[in-house]
Formats: structure tokens, sequence, C-alpha cells
């Protein structure tokens, strides 16, 4: 009882603070002095969803959640350097909002078929709850691509002018060559040095406050999201002459699509390196001496991961009870993987799909809607007994 009375009377001085000069919420902040109702109710939500999302650990990657509407005071977990930086460039915590939203679909996207599927948690400033906690394979491949996302939205947005302290890369000027002869640069090549070195500056800050393992496990794996997306750079080219004939060619550096990051993080998730401190505590040491060093482009971890099979909060894991997955494969989203040998149910239901599908000169594809039955396989939730042992 005094533990809610007290959440109440937080609750009230955060609501009552609302429009005075200490409490800067966002561009649309100014509504709290307004009279309407619409106007408290969105002010009084937004205070109470920053008041009631846990504290297990702080991360910036709140920032997509939030977007621009909340200024950088009321951004949960951020470090006085972090907090800094956001203020003074608000242009690209806009473009880090907007990156953050990219590289969670990507997680998503390649562990889509997997167990752990790189799940969000609505209304929780650390994005993926307690899985995080735990220095495992996860962790060391969020923290990588997160970085790397940083380091392409903010290369992206340089090149497209939206933000004012970066544009094109300065240093791709006047002739150069490569294996087809010589060439001129032109063009806006992507500046990805700035966003490498911004993304090491903001994420960075936090992890630098600390002296543990964990923090020199994160900025391991943040540097190898970075260096990640400078790998797929690429050569773009157009040539000029007559009929094409490339007399001239100008060219521009130009990041490849965001899924080639991906895929590569990927691979080094697959390849992690188990690791334990060193003696001096400055580096790692592998932890099963019968494997290869972790090299800096390795992704490393400390602890082995849960199976994820059962929903346990202590772990973060949300059990794979109700996922769908393929009978037919042996792979990781076949059932017997997916579903932790506990079995699937079978749902017949039905699809509308385009069918019968004619080419109509010029220049469009007519298809019917077809109806099929198809079965939907789901994993089976555990027994009762079995539950409560996880939870």
């Amino acid at each position: 009882m005094l533990g809610l009375n007290r959440i109440l009377s937080l609750r009230a001085e955060r609501i009552r603070s609302c429009g005075s000069p200490g409490v800067r919420l966002s561009s649309r902040s100014s509504s709290c002095q307004n009279p309407g109702a619409s106007s408290r109710i969105y002010c009084a939500c937004l205070l109470l969803l920053l008041l009631v999302t846990p504290r297990v650990d702080s991360s910036w990657w709140y920032i997509g959640a939030l977007g621009a509407r909340v200024i950088c005071d009321n951004i949960p977990g951020l470090v006085n350097k972090q907090r800094q930086l956001c203020q003074r460039h608000p242009d690209i915590m806009q473009a880090i909002g907007e990156g953050t939203k990219e590289w969670i679909r990507e997680c998503q996207h390649q562990f889509r078929h997997h167990r752990w599927n790189c799940s969000t948690l609505d209304r929780d400033h650390t994005v993926f709850g307690r899985v995080l906690l735990r220095s495992s394979r996860e962790a060391a491949f969020v923290y990588a691509i997160s970085s790397a996302g940083v380091v392409y939205a903010l290369t992206r947005a340089c090149s497209q002018g939206e933000l004012k302290t970066c544009n094109c890369d300065p240093h791709k000027r006047g002739r150069a060559s490569d294996v087809r002869g010589e060439f001129d640069w032109g063009g806006c090549s992507d500046n990805i040095n700035y966003g490498i070195k911004f993304a090491k500056a903001f994420i960075d800050a936090k992890e630098r406050t600390v002296r543990d393992a964990r923090a020199l496990m994160n900025l391991h794996n943040n540097r190898c999201g970075r260096t990640a997306v400078k790998r797929f750079m690429k050569l773009e080219c157009k040539c000029h002459g007559v009929s094409g004939s490339c007399t001239l060619r100008t060219c521009w550096m130009a990041m490849s699509d965001f899924r080639k990051t991906g895929d590569y993080l990927r691979r080094k998730y697959n390849g992690a390196i188990e690791v334990t401190m060193n003696q001096d505590g400055t580096g790692f040491a592998v932890a099963n001496k019968a494997f290869r060093k972790a090299t800096k482009n390795d992704l490393v971890y400390f602890e082995n991961s849960p199976d994820y099979c059962l929903q346990d909060k202590a772990a973060g894991s949300l059990g794979t009870a109700g996922r769908v997955c393929n009978k037919t494969s042996r792979g990781t989203d076949g059932c017997e993987v997916m579903c932790c040998g506990r079995g699937y149910d079978t749902t017949r239901v039905k699809q509308i799909t385009k069918c019968e599908c004619k080419f109509k000169w010029c220049c469009a594809v007519e298809c019917k809607d077809c109806e099929e039955a198809v079965d939907i396989h789901t994993c089976k939730a555990p027994k009762r007994a079995e539950w409560l042992d996880q939870t």
C-alpha cells in the first residue's frame, strides 16, 4: 500500500510540473498550458508512461519508440554526454529515431524463424526487456545491429541534406582510378566516416561511464556493427560520352542496402566467440582454448543463451507457445525445433491469393482473386507444471 501511495504521489508531482520551466517535454508540450482536455490527457499519459516503465537497464533505443515528441531531458537512460549531444543535435536524434525502427525490423527479419525472434516490448524503455541483461549471443547481435543502424541512418541523412552538421563526403574530390581506369569524383558520396564518428561518440558514451566486463563486451560489439556498414560501401559510376561510350566516368561511394549488413552480422552471430576477461581487465581471452581467438570483427559474448522454449520472466524469454512453425522443415523454423518437442496445433484457414494472372497490352498484369484453404501450425503451450517451473 505504501508503494502504491508513493507511485500515486510521484505521478501527481509529475503531472503538476507539466508546463513548468524545469520540465521540457517536446515541441507539443506547450499544449499542457492550454485548457483543452485532449492536451491534458496527452501530457498525463506521456508522463505516466515515463514514470511506470521499469528501470531494468537504460537505453537510447527508446528514442525510436518516442520519436521527436519527447525532448532529451525526458528520455530515460541517457548519460550526460548522450543528453548533451541530444540537446545539441535534435535533427540527428530524429534520424537516429527513424534508424532505430529500421534496424529493429532487420533484427526481426534475421531471426524470424528462430525461437528468439528479436521481439520488442511495448511501453518498455529497454525495448527488449530483460533478455539483454544476460551477456549472450543475442545481446551481442543487438548491440552490433543497433550500432550499424545508427551509422546507416546518419550517413543516409547526411547525403539527403537532412542534417545541419554534415553533407556529402568532402574527401571525394578530383580524380581517382580503379580497375577500369581513371574517373572523376562526382555526385554525392555517402559520408560514412561522419556517421561512424557520431555513432561512436553517442552510443559508446554510456559504456565508457563504467569499467566492467559487460561494458567492454558492448564496446567491442558496437564497433563490429559500425565497421560492418563501411565494409559494404560500393563504387557507383555514371558513363559520359557518345552513345554511352564511357569515355568519361563520374563516380561516387554509396552504401549498400542495409540487408547486406544484417546478413553479415547474422553470420557473425552464428560464429560468435565465447570469451572471458583477461587478467588485467583490458581485453578478452577465449573461454575454450580449443577455439580460435576473437578478432576485432567477431561478435563476443560471456554467457550461454537460454533455450527460449518457455516463458521465463527472469531471463526475458517469451517462450514459443503460439508461434507459427513449418511442419515440413527440419530447420529452426520446423515445428519440432520451434515447439521444443511439445507438439503443435493445426488450424485450417482460408486465404485469398492472386491467380490466373495474364499480361494485358500495354502494360499491366491482371489477376483473379482465388480462395484456398491452408493449414497453419502453431506451437502448443507447455503443460502448466512445466510452465510454473520457469516463472
